[in-house]
């Protein structure tokens, strides 16, 4: 490959940190995050609990706004253009953000329209998503009946509804059934290969960040500790390309991975 086609950096930080005051004092949730995610990649962020990668994701959605370091998005500077960031980034949070109480098509014209899309623009777009994502013939429900699985499709159908060009995900195969957690992978990858997306995606499933990611950033109290595709990682630190991703997270942190907060299978 030469220099020309390597996929430039669509998400840049250096130095990224956030410090929260608290009656006890400060606390140094992220100290110094550099971090660089190329154009069209899906990116795995690991860490134990407390490692500083919830307070990372958040501060590259623009919840909440970094103490120190800078970073870039999708081209806007996170400080002085969040505007510019939300615009052009979706993000699914772990416990979704649908109204259970309206259709699906409603929810995701809506979601449109606040992306400025026109009414018909919005339309088309909630039908596009539906038939990308197996939501046709659930358009009319109420979301509150949908199975887990379709209700998970949906919040990433919610996070697409104006074509992002970088998506973040938060734990977005917690609590499904192995089938849909099959189902939700290759999604991700459809959506990367079929339309460019880049992906950022958090996960206390190994498997599932060794399977999904081109590459690991493992961040361990505020800082980046590790950096490379899975095979690599285990090569380097499990020993040999046939090491675990547990056995390698183990060597790099010190400590076991924890487990997912949810295990219990939802129905598809």
């Amino acid at each position: 490959m030469t220099a020309n086609a390597v996929p430039r950096a669509i998400v840049s930080t250096s130095g990224l940190a956030r410090t929260f005051e608290t009656k006890a004092g400060p606390v140094e949730a992220v100290r110094s995050i550099d971090l660089t995610v190329r154009r069209g990649e899906i990116l795995g962020l690991l860490g134990p609990n407390g490692a500083g990668k919830t307070t990372t994701l958040r501060m590259l959605t623009t919840l909440i706004a970094p103490t120190g370091g800078t970073a870039t998005v999708a081209g806007c500077d996170l400080r002085d253009d969040p505007a510019g960031v939300r615009r052009r980034i979706g993000y699914v949070a772990q416990s979704g953000g649908v109204d259970p109480h309206i259709p699906v098509r409603e929810e995701l014209i809506t979601q449109g329209r606040l992306y400025r899309l026109t009414k018909s623009q919005a339309a088309a777009r909630a039908e596009e998503l539906a038939h990308e994502l197996d939501l046709t013939d659930f358009m009319e429900r109420n979301c509150s009946a949908l199975s887990g699985g379709q209700r998970r499709r949906l919040d990433i159908a919610m996070g697409l509804a104006h074509r992002p060009e970088v998506l973040f995900l938060d734990e977005p195969t917690t609590g499904l059934d192995p089938g849909s957690r099959d189902d939700l992978w290759k999604l991700i990858r459809r959506l990367r290969d079929t339309f460019g997306t880049t992906v950022l995606l958090t996960t206390h499933y190994l498997d599932e960040a060794d399977g999904l990611s081109d590459r690991l950033v493992i961040i361990d109290k505020g800082t980046v500790v590790a950096d490379d595709t899975p095979g690599a990682l285990k090569l380097r630190h499990g020993g040999s390309a046939d090491a675990t991703l547990q056995d390698t997270f183990l060597a790099i942190t010190g400590r076991a991975a924890p487990a997912p907060k949810d295990t219990t299978p939802v129905a598809v």
